[in-house]
């Protein structure tokens, strides 16, 4: 079951022994910082984003049909998982063609995306990822916890939001923290990397309008959601131009990676930020109630200052704690910030 209070490891009890001692003492490279919002590399995120690219409420054709993906199949078996007060959530596995992994998906498409006054629009894509282990779920399916898709239908109404195709997957297959995996190919493991940013791309142009430009598609996520979306952003930026990681980790803890110093480092994302040339635009946030989180989130945005091309924001969100009701208080802010960094839905 979905857990509202549970803390990402590494925030609970500090790093495993996969990681070094120079990485562990990367976390020490930043204070603690106050409750204010901090910026990176560009200004910090506000609770009101001041010009979003919100979709048009009278249609237009695009002069160009290059900008749209149409579904190009195979279509999935998708069932319905849940009816919400914003329509339902669909649900199928997903038989990794590059991966050879097999997990559950979960799909919401936003009222406009059956409108026929949108026939011809291709719509943003945004993958979300939950906290903890995620095995057999996904939290930001539940609406009572994290309304994901009734704030994206409630900002799309006031111009503030786009509407997204949201997709959200399985992260793990076992609840066991020493076994999770940690958003990558660990050797000797399932190719959970690839699954995420490959297969499951490509699942989403297979079965729905997408966009063809990678800045039609984003990753968010919270807590161990938000290592998975920092990393992605980093590693798949040729599918990925934006992310936000809520709350997140950034070096990878799993016991897997026991003997695989090399593939750990290439997949810690506070370790690849600091040399990625990926245009990719990042909003980076940390609960202020706690300041080991702080401290944890500021090394990562430390890190990101030598990157030639990373953009990113630095948002504290004051008095919050590692919880998912402090969570629910950042989706506002995280989905007007894809909208502004993403393209809203175009015609084709």
């Amino acid at each position: 079951m979905p857990e509202t209070t549970r803390r990402p490891r590494a925030l609970r009890g500090g790093l495993t022994a996969a990681i070094t001692a120079t990485a562990a003492a990367a976390l020490l490279l930043t204070g603690c910082g106050s409750s204010a919002p901090k910026a990176g590399s560009q200004s910090p995120a506000t609770t009101a984003p001041s010009s979003p690219a919100a979709v048009p409420s009278t249609p237009a054709p695009s002069p160009s049909n290059t900008t749209v993906s149409l579904p190009t199949g195979p279509k999935a078996a998708l069932k319905l998982f849940e009816t919400t007060s914003v329509g339902p959530i669909y649900e199928t596995t997903l038989h990794g063609a590059k991966s050879g992994v097999s997990g559950k998906v979960w799909v919401w498409l936003p009222p406009q995306y059956n409108d026929p006054k949108y026939a011809a629009y291709g719509f943003p894509v945004v993958t979300a990822y939950s906290g903890g282990a995620s095995d057999g779920y996904n939290t930001w399916t539940d609406q009572g916890q994290l309304p994901l898709l009734v704030d994206d239908v409630s900002l799309a109404k006031q111009g503030k939001a786009s509407p997204f195709i949201m997709v959200m997957p399985i992260q793990n297959f076992h609840e066991d923290e020493n076994r999770l995996l940690d958003c990558s190919d660990i050797p000797g493991h399932q190719k959970m990397g690839t699954w995420m940013g490959v297969d499951v791309p490509d699942f989403a142009r297979a079965n729905f309008r997408t966009l063809t430009s990678r800045n039609g598609w984003g990753v968010m996520g919270a807590s161990t959601g938000g290592l998975c979306s920092a990393k992605l952003a980093l590693q798949f930026p040729q599918t990925f131009a934006a992310a936000v990681p809520i709350d997140g980790y950034f070096l990878p803890d799993s016991l897997y990676w026991k003997g695989h110093h090399a593939d750990w480092v290439a997949n810690a994302p506070q370790l690849m930020v600091a040399h990625s040339t990926a245009d990719v635009s990042m909003l980076v946030t940390a609960g202020g109630g706690e300041a080991y989180e702080e401290n944890v989130v500021q090394a990562f945005v430390h890190a990101a200052k030598s990157s030639p091309s990373v953009k990113l924001t630095y948002y504290v969100l004051p008095n919050a704690q590692h919880l998912t009701s402090d969570f629910k208080r950042l989706i506002p802010t995280t989905l007007e910030y894809l909208t502004q960094h993403l393209s809203p839905p175009t015609a084709g």
